[in-house]
């Protein structure tokens, strides 16, 4: 079978480079993704594969029927949003909405998933079970269109035993893979503190109550938080990048600070503890200091855990469809993602898909705004996916 997939997603990769640059021109925001559903969906309308539209607003799922359809069902996922970056590259598909960019590469993904969708529904008669393909709307953005797809029933009617996602990695080159099972990618929160106090004239704080002073007290004394609670063999990360005052100046104390931050772990028992501890750490010093603090945490995408059979699976068929010297294992990382949700739900394997070219120059990271990708991952890409499928339905 891997034979034909290759042939196939030879054939097919000059127009999948097509589909990433009409992506990468017309990107939109999260859970605006309309012209880029419609684009996903008059490609599968093209080819004949049924699918359903308008799930968590823009998103689709797509159901592609091998021989004894009920037998097994894989489910295959792409996000589709882009981000708020003016885009500073000069190659000829360089965005026209001004502002915004497929700077994570989620154009890669979606046309990467056209792709294996077109390769599966050419090989239909060959395989038994059922490909379910879906296209997600709003990864950058809480809660996330995987979560809404769920609520909507995404993994249901049929229900996958598994599902894959894959996602551009520019520090892999262009025809490389890398995979890593069990815990890989962090839970993330956003953290909004605010800090009240009694502001005043600054040469006078004795009739004052200053919360820039509580503020650094709660800034401190959080960071115990990982050096003394925190299983110190458990990655757990807390930081904060953003400190306003209402109202303050050199010789004014204000009324208000407010302060923004991430806290990012890998369990999710701990992570439920570690609220309830710093919720409870910052309160009780403002309030020993004669003010007043509002946590809010804002939960966001759980941890991202590969399950270890299916991903160790995946991997020797990586092997087996690229060679040895093109899959790599990856390190732990403490960025999110919204696959995450599908993770917790069912068997899933989120890998990473090389997309960089040193000598080309092809290195910038993602969320930069010259981010770009060696546009022959596309056809690893969409020739892996379908393989891994293929492979996990036992074909």
């Amino acid at each position: 079978m891997h034979d034909a997939i290759r042939t196939l997603a030879h054939q097919f990769h000059p127009d999948v480079i097509g589909y990433r640059r009409h992506l990468h021109m017309h990107p939109e925001l999260s859970f605006q993704e309309v012209e880029t559903a419609k684009f996903v969906a008059a490609c599968l309308s093209e080819w004949g594969i049924e699918y359903k539209s308008g799930m968590a607003g823009t998103g689709l799922a797509a159901l592609i029927h091998g021989k004894n359809p009920g037998k097994r069902t894989i489910a295959l996922r792409a996000d589709m949003d882009a981000l708020p970056i003016l885009e500073a590259n000069t190659v000829p598909y360089t965005s026209k909405n001004a502002g915004v960019m497929h700077a994570c590469g989620h154009d890669v993904h979606t046309a990467a998933l056209l792709g294996a969708a077109r390769i599966l529904n050419n090989l239909r008669d060959r395989f038994s079970g059922t490909i379910k393909c879906i296209f997600q709307p709003g990864e950058e953005r809480l809660p996330g269109g995987a979560s809404l797809m769920i609520r909507e029933g995404v993994l249901h009617n049929p229900k996958p035993a598994g599902i894959f996602g894959q996602h551009v990695h520019p520090p892999l080159e262009a025809g490389m893979v890398g995979f890593r099972p069990g815990m890989y990618m962090a839970s993330a929160d956003e953290l909004y503190v605010t800090v009240s106090g009694k502001g005043g004239h600054a040469a006078t704080p004795q009739h004052c109550i200053d919360p820039v002073t509580i503020a650094a007290q709660i800034l401190v004394a959080l960071q115990q938080l990982v050096s003394r609670y925190a299983d110190p063999t458990l990655p757990t990360v807390l930081s904060f990048g953003k400190i306003n005052s209402t109202g303050g100046a050199t010789n004014i104390i204000p009324n208000e600070v407010k302060l923004e931050g991430t806290f990012r772990t890998m369990d999710e028992r701990w992570r439920a503890e570690a609220h309830k501890r710093m919720k409870n750490m910052a309160e009780q010093i403002a309030k020993s200091m004669g003010g007043s603090c509002n946590f809010d945490i804002q939960k966001g995408y759980p941890v991202l855990y590969n399950d270890e059979a299916l991903t160790e699976r995946a991997r020797s068929w990586a092997v087996e469809y690229l060679g040895a010297d093109k899959v790599v294992e990856l390190p732990l990382r403490l960025t999110a993602e919204d696959f995450a949700w599908y993770s917790q739900k069912l068997p899933a394997c989120f890998y990473r898909l090389g997309t960089g070219n040193a000598l080309r120059g092809i290195t910038s990271p993602v969320h930069t705004n010259t981010f770009d990708i060696d546009e022959t991952a596309l056809e690893t890409g969409m020739g892996l996916m379908a393989f891994l499928a293929l492979r996990e339905l036992g074909n």
